[in-house]
């Protein structure tokens, strides 16, 4: 951006990247961009994302930094300023110049939204709103903002990418959730009363498995440090469906009397998965805190009930995710 003598604004090289080889750009995958003003697409090295809305981003960043005197994220590293930029919602600018009108504010923030879809398509669209601000007429970023914080709740994140090595494997793991289950049903039809038997089918099967899934991730190359993130929620999850039979000793009650909190369990472990990797996963989390309820009411039934809600937790997004790795 170059300033005239007069004050008046030039961009010098918008849009460049559009003269540029794209499929070079796609291959390797650089960052590419003022890290300051950069949108979080550009930040993760995705050069596929990048578009018109990064674009949007970067005018959104500029005038935020017009409006405040200083840009939307400050650090001491290129790393950790796009570690910001990926991960960190910038301060209101209202903290920053207290008297800034609060629609202008709204647009700057519509601006620079982290996902795409929820800024201005293009540069014309910001402009449209910005000349309605000036004209004192109703803006865009004003409209639509409950719809924008569902979105915002329900997005993936930009840890999602990992989800695609996993797509097969929650396929199968879903498989297996719902073996393990219909087995200790079974068991108990058949009036199986040692609480032991079934603790060694849930500690033995789950864990094995969960030995077998690493290994198999480990072979399709090198795990992240959000994947180890999950691994710990996950062993987390085993230790607490673990502990319910010997609660139930310790007790006295009677085996697979503490089964709904299988639901509660896995919710928790949903909410969690919501939170780094896609907000969708509330969905799944409100489903089996539904489904613990169920097998209190339907306890006959209850690890069928669980099987199947449970397996379909994992099995539709890894079906999802599986074929978005295809090529």
């Amino acid at each position: 951006i170059l300033l005239e003598a007069n004050g008046r604004a030039l961009v010098t090289d918008f849009g460049l990247a559009k003269f540029m080889d794209a499929a070079a750009m796609t291959m390797t995958g650089n960052i590419v961009g003022t890290p300051t003003y950069m949108s979080p697409e550009q930040a993760s090295g995705q050069s596929a994302l990048v578009a018109e809305p990064s674009d949007v981003y970067s005018l959104g960043a500029v005038l935020y930094h017009l409006l405040t005197g200083r840009p939307p994220f400050i650090a001491d590293s290129p790393m950790q300023l796009a570690v910001q930029v990926l991960e960190h919602d910038p301060p209101n600018p209202t903290l920053f110049s207290p008297r800034l009108d609060r629609d202008l504010e709204m647009i700057v923030l519509k601006s620079i939204q982290k996902p795409p879809d929820l800024r201005y398509a293009d540069a014309k669209e910001m402009a449209s709103d910005l000349l309605a601000y000036l004209n004192d007429e109703p803006i865009r970023a004003r409209s639509g903002k409950f719809a924008h914080v569902i979105a915002r709740l329900f997005r993936e994140t930009h840890h999602a990418a990992v989800l695609e090595n996993w797509g097969l494997l929650w396929i199968w793991h879903s498989l297996v959730l719902l073996f393990v289950c219909l087995a200790t049903e079974a068991l108990h039809w058949s009036s199986v009363q040692n609480r032991w038997v079934y603790a060694a089918l849930w500690i033995f099967g789950l864990s094995g498995w969960a030995m077998v899934f690493w290994a198999l991730r480990r072979r399709m190359g090198p795990v992240t440090f959000v994947e180890r993130q999950i691994a710990h929620l996950w062993g987390a999850s085993l230790l607490a469906i673990a502990s319910l039979t010997p609660l139930e000793w310790i007790m006295h009650l009677k085996p697979l009397t503490l089964s709904p909190m299988l639901g509660v369990v896995s919710a928790i472990l949903f909410i969690a998965k919501a939170g780094i990797l896609a907000g969708v996963f509330y969905v799944q989390a409100a489903c089996l805190l539904v489904t613990s309820y169920l097998m209190a009411v339907l306890p006959d039934y209850a690890h069928t009930i669980f099987g199947i809600v449970s397996a379909l937790c994992f099995f539709v997004p890894g079906v999802k995710y599986y074929r978005l790795k295809q090529p």
